[in-house]
């Protein structure tokens, strides 16, 4: 027989909180407020059964104190009947399975960890896996809800006597660290190349790195080609064999290299130390080999961000480049022997370890500007942590979303939040579909998601929306406009209700199918999750040979200047091209399509100032043109070139902005002055127009979304033309098609609420 039973509490608290340390700091509460019960992990969050006659500054200290990791987005509490008083408070087994709680993201090495790897104990020092409940791998290394270590793939590795004291002790900061090792019991690291393997092998990785070598070096999420980022011939080397001739380089260094070679503002540093541990791009200071990222004025850097990145780079002692280890756009290689077998032609040796990678994460990839941080790729780091989708969603049923063709990612809707996936890449490539598909069951089964909408891109030939029909079934597919989703992604992360009023979205990009059958890409919107309405648009221009108008910009600055009235010039300019076959296409309307998109006037306007090659990576023109605006003088934005008007008021004429180049052209202008002046005319010819949408009444605010507005320059002169209305920024959330999953689901989640 049992006694009376004892009145507790029983407090539920969600959101990222699980792989944090939440359950021993919950247990260094109960001792600090004499609270007795047990917590556990659950498949909702943490669960906390407490007994205690003071409970309010207990239940406030859950979130006031809570670890660096972590993040509380409620604790609800109710009242809870204990069989027997408890008289102490302990941890007890996670219950359940299925997933309504958060996965933390892998974090950066804490200043703890480093310490130890720099310290004394022999356990420790110098070992490449070191790490605490502060820092460390989770997203890469969980297989399975909760997060225990038999569901991560350190499960293979038995703690020794040493390391299962720490993880048993709720005092210690590696209680409960799922990846807790040391070098008596954990994964170990080793040198191997045609001669053999090398154990413990950095100090032979470093000292092949200073003398030219080319490395695979295997981080969190995959493997990173490496060389000596100081060493011209090494890094010129590595491009030829990657075959990657122009696109820049991500590099890793120490706090004392990255102050050496760059100019990072507090903001930047600040960036680079937070635990996601991004690359950001930074002004140079002092000159690395332009091989690193030819004509660029920014250089990616990143800190350090495993033990084993510590070590090497503190035996190198130099910046080292650090890119994606994969075949030219294939996804990045993550197991040992796939290393071996895909990167044998582009390395001279292999840094490996035994610690398998659950699933594969780039770097995630930042730009700091005036107006704040703006994410360009969502990845390690940075995922899979939720957004909280705004006020008129909270009936939203579960909702997945297949994003575009490019810059793919995948978004789940449930519960109220948004988990918007990892960069996955460009769905041309074999390997990186199939990755695509993997990724849809792997988030799927993660996060115990049964969507009953399903969302696609309105373009029936994009791969991802192929497969959202495939994966529909017979349940309800929502086709979404490309530049909507846009939109909606930029409302969704500024937190913008359901019923908060129309917003004037300028969405500027390369290309997306619009709802009237052509291709889109220089828009401005008026709209809100349920619909929207195009207000204005760039003029169609031809593209002529259609993709090939992607790869080759001087086919876009023909098709511009002729349309202009000045085929005269486009001959000048373009002495070699075959001019004549291209008009006949462009005249035929063969392989020759309308577009509005923003990018391709960009990479004419690029071909325009002198950028002479085809490009060799996405958007490598309009950065190029970037670059050389920024070496303009201070100028007045009334010297931005201008755009007209056609008779129905809808469509941005550019042939004025084609006559007032020229002008300075035949007069000698600088041609920073002239990309400064582009710049400056397409921001202002749209933002007059969405500011007017606020001012009359139509729109509350004005939404910068697409891939055009990655561009800090643009994005600066068009929130200055904007003057002082309310502006909507992308911030964590990519502004190109790495975030037009989220919008997508949006719309899907928002439509679904309407028609119940």
């Amino acid at each position: 027989m049992h006694g009376p039973l004892t009145d507790g509490l029983r407090i539920r608290v969600r959101g990222q909180v699980q792989g944090v340390g939440f359950r021993p700091f919950v247990w260094q509460l109960a001792r600090r407020f004499g609270v007795t019960g047990n917590v556990l992990n659950d498949p909702e969050g943490v669960l906390i059964h407490a007994c205690t006659d003071t409970p309010d500054a207990f239940i406030a200290a859950l979130d006031d104190d809570a670890p660096p990791l972590s993040r509380v987005d409620a604790v609800e509490v109710e009242h809870f009947a204990f069989r027997e008083p408890p008289t102490r408070f302990d941890i007890v087994q996670s219950e359940g399975s299925g997933a309504e709680t958060r996965v933390t993201p892998d974090a950066a090495t804490c200043a703890a960890c480093i310490a130890d790897i720099e310290g004394d104990d022999p356990r420790r020092r110098g070992y490449a896996f070191t790490n605490c409940t502060h820092c460390g791998p989770r997203f890469t290394i969980l297989h399975s809800l909760p997060y225990d270590r038999a569901r991560t793939t350190m499960a293979p590795f038995k703690m020794c006597p040493a390391c299962a004291r720490e993880y048993a002790d709720p005092a210690d900061r590696r209680f409960h660290a799922q990846p807790v090792a040391c070098s008596d019991c954990g994964p170990s690291v080793w040198f191997e190349d045609g001669a053999g393997r090398v154990p413990d092998g950095i100090a032979t990785a470093a000292e092949r790195l200073g003398r030219g070598a080319i490395l695979a070096v295997k981080g969190l999420g995959g493997f990173h080609l490496c060389c000596d980022a100081t060493n011209p011939v090494a890094v010129a080397e590595l491009r030829r064999r990657k075959h990657r001739p122009g696109k820049p380089f991500a590099l890793m260094g120490r706090v004392q290299e990255i102050a050496r070679y760059a100019d990072a503002t507090d903001v930047d540093w600040r960036a680079l130390r937070d635990p996601s541990a991004p690359i950001v791009l930074l002004h140079k200071e002092t000159a690395l080999p332009d091989e690193v990222a030819p004509n660029q004025p920014r250089l990616g850097w990143m800190l350090p961000y495993t033990p084993l990145h510590h070590l090497l780079l503190g035996a190198v002692e130099r910046p080292l480049v650090m890119t994606s280890g994969n075949l030219s756009g294939e996804p990045q290689v993550i197991g040992n022997d796939e290393a071996r077998e895909k990167l044998n032609q582009l390395v001279d040796g292999y840094l490996m370890h035994d610690r398998d990678i659950a699933r594969r994460l780039d770097d995630s990839v930042l730009r700091n500007t005036a107006y704040g941080p703006m994410i360009l790729r969502r990845a390690r780091g940075q995922v899979p942590e939720t957004l909280p989708l705004p006020d008129g969603f909270d009936d939203a049923p579960q909702v997945v979303a297949f994003g575009a063709h490019l810059k793919s990612a995948i978004c789940l809707i449930k519960n109220g939040q948004a988990l918007l996936s990892h960069h996955l890449g460009d769905l041309d490539d074999a390997l990186t579909w199939d990755e695509f598909v993997r990724a849809d069951t792997d988030y799927a089964d993660l996060f115990d998601h049964v969507p009953s909408i399903f969302a696609c891109d309105l373009h029936p030939e994009y791969r991802s929306s192929q497969h959202a029909r495939v994966r529909a079934q017979g349940s309800r597919l929502i086709d979404i406009q490309h530049h909507h989703a846009h939109l909606a992604a930029c409302m969704v992360e500024n937190g913008w209700a359901v019923d908060a009023g129309p917003v004037a979205g300028i969405v500027l990009d390369g290309l997306g199918l619009g709802s009237d059958g052509t291709i889109w890409g220089g828009e401005l919107l008026l709209g809100d999750y349920a619909g929207f309405e195009r207000v204005a648009h760039l003029a169609p221009a031809p593209l002529p040979g259609g993709d090939a108008a992607n790869r080759e910009p001087w086919r876009n600055l023909l098709a511009r200047l002729d349309r202009a009235g000045m085929p005269d010039v486009a001959e000048m300019l373009l002495p070699h091209a075959p001019h004549a076959l291209m008009r006949q296409s462009i005249a035929a309307q063969m392989n020759a399509p309308l577009s509005s998109s923003a990018g391709r006037l960009f990479d004419a306007f690029a071909t325009a100032l002198g950028f002479e090659a085809a490009q060799t990576f996405e958007g490598e023109a309009a950065m190029w043109l970037e670059a050389l605006a920024l070496c303009a003088p201070s100028e007045s934005i009334d010297a931005a070139y201008t755009f007209g008007l056609d008779a129905m008021g809808g469509a941005l004429d550019d042939a004025p902005l084609w006559s007032a180049w020229h002008k300075d052209y035949v007069q000698g202008a600088a041609p920073a002055v002239m990309a400064w002046r582009f710049h400056a005319g397409l921001a202002v010819s749209f933002a007059r127009r969405a500011r007017r949408l606020v001012e009359t009444g139509k729109a509350k605010a004005v939404a910068l979304s697409g891939g055009c507005y990655q561009n800090a320059l643009l994005l600066d002169l068009t929130i200055q033309a904007l003057g002082d209305v309310p502006v909507l920024l992308h911030h964590k959330v990519p502004a190109n098609d790495g975030g037009l999953a989220l919008g997508q689901a949006a719309i899907a989640a928002a439509q679904a609420v309407c028609d119940r």
